[in-house]
């Protein structure tokens, strides 16, 4: 388990291995703060060199929050749910690709998405100054819709990942999972009454809705480069199938990737 406090990765551990009887052995707990470049770096290096084989990367971690702050270069919200979302994931294809070969099996990379990307009307994407320029412009930023977009910008560079990779030709199944409502404390910044109840009569139990990451982790080839939602296939939001979208994705590509390429000159070779 990759963790940013290990206190609370710990205490995680010590439920599931009550919950399970698992072998307490089984589960490692190490620290992975995606809001700092360096950490991301530092395990990946050592997933790198520590483990024999990575049969799946599932990439759950993400913050939703209506306060401007910075980490790195971004806003703290693209930094941790879009830039080192994919630091991570680009640092351990390597690592995927050759489990694949020498265990004779087909890792998966499952990103974590939401929903709530069908919300936004992404009028950053034309932009003249660019994207992540435009959103990284405290002035302009509309930090009530900041989630639902890091969440798009997801679908949108995971699909061109596998379109840059058929899934015939490529050893990993990359996709994305939409796990729905759940009871988790992402939104515990915007805690207010109305939401408290919204999670008490409509959301998920976090049970339940880790149900949707396992099936995630564990599709097969026909899941790449696809939107999941209730465990079946899905079509993402309009914005992303219109005859604009294909153009969007480019360029939400082509800026990510520059990005990549500054934090870890050569990255987008690993794909």
């Amino acid at each position: 388990m990759a963790v940013r406090s290990i206190e609370k990765g710990e205490a995680a551990k010590r439920e599931i291995v009550e919950a399970t009887g698992c072998d307490p052995s089984v589960i490692d707990v190490w620290t992975l703060d995606l809001s700092s470049y360096a950490s991301v770096k530092s395990f990946a290096a050592r997933v790198t060199s520590e483990l024999p084989r990575v049969d799946v990367l599932l990439e759950n971690a993400g913050i939703a929050t209506k306060k401007w702050t910075w980490a790195e270069d971004n806003e703290s919200t693209l930094t941790v749910n879009v830039v080192s979302t994919f630091l991570l994931a680009f640092l351990l294809l390597p690592k995927l690709k050759e489990t694949a070969t020498r265990f004779n099996t087909r890792p998966n990379l499952t990103i974590v998405t939401s929903e709530v990307h069908c919300t936004v009307d992404f009028k950053e994407k034309d932009a003249p100054e660019g994207i992540f320029n435009y959103l990284n412009d405290e002035s302009k930023a509309d930090m009530a819709v900041r989630y639902p977009t890091s969440k798009l910008l997801e679908v949108f560079f995971v699909r061109e990942m596998a379109a840059r990779r058929p899934r015939d030709s490529y050893p990993v199944t990359i996709n994305m999972v939409n796990p729905g409502f759940c009871h988790s404390e992402l939104v515990r910044e915007g805690s207010s009454f109305l939401l408290s109840t919204m999670k008490y009569v409509l959301a998920r139990t976090t049970e339940v809705g880790s149900r949707t990451l396992v099936h995630g982790v564990s599709a097969g080839p026909e899941t790449h480069g696809q939107y999941l939602n209730k465990c079946k296939v899905e079509e993402p939001a309009t914005i992303v199938t219109c005859p604009e979208g294909p153009k969007t994705q480019q360029r939400v590509w082509d800026e990510l990737i520059a990005k990549l390429e500054k934090i870890e000159p050569g990255i987008s070779g690993n794909l």
